[in-house]
């Protein structure tokens, strides 16, 4: 068992430093369900001004995700307090009901285009903010709690520019 779990972790050491163009990959679990008022939140200092970034969310679901859509609410807080908000939709599965992304059994991952060709215009400390905004088919009210996502993540990726 200890030889098998060495080699499992030697693995997994080998394929995340082949990743060449990670700058930052980082997840926040949640808890059974997403709530529609909670936002999951990311902190990271500028890799440089110059260079373009492509930027991600990724998202880990389960069979519980009951839906084929995805609604989010992004905010991306810049150093001096500037702040470009987008509404997203993305798409988790195909008409017949099988699951996008990869993964094995239940437990899906998405890597969702969020913004391509990035500069960070300022240096310091941006923010990114992550919130569902799901709602069932003719009604205003949004979905109190999301059951389904288990994780979120962010990305930043240098570009081939």
């Amino acid at each position: 068992m200890h030889k098998a779990l060495m080699v499992c972790l030697l693995g997994c050491l080998l394929l995340f430093s082949c990743d060449k163009t990670r700058v930052v990959d980082t997840y926040e679990s949640l808890p059974e369900q997403w709530h529609k008022d909670s936002v999951v939140k990311f902190n990271f200092t500028a890799p440089d001004t110059i260079q373009p970034y492509n930027l991600f969310i990724n998202i880990r679901n389960n069979a519980d995700y009951s839906f084929s859509n995805l609604f989010l609410l992004t905010e991306m807080v810049f150093p001096n307090g500037k702040v470009i908000s987008d509404t997203l939709e993305y798409r988790m599965a195909e008409p017949s009901g099988e699951w996008l992304g990869t993964g094995f059994g239940e437990l899906k991952e998405n890597k969702l285009w969020y913004k391509e060709n990035v500069r960070f215009s300022e240096e310091g400390e941006y923010e990114i903010q992550i919130q569902q905004a799901m709602r069932r088919g003719g009604e205003t009210e949004g979905i109190q709690d999301l059951e389904g996502i288990t994780e979120v993540g962010f990305r930043i990726e240098k570009t081939d520019n």
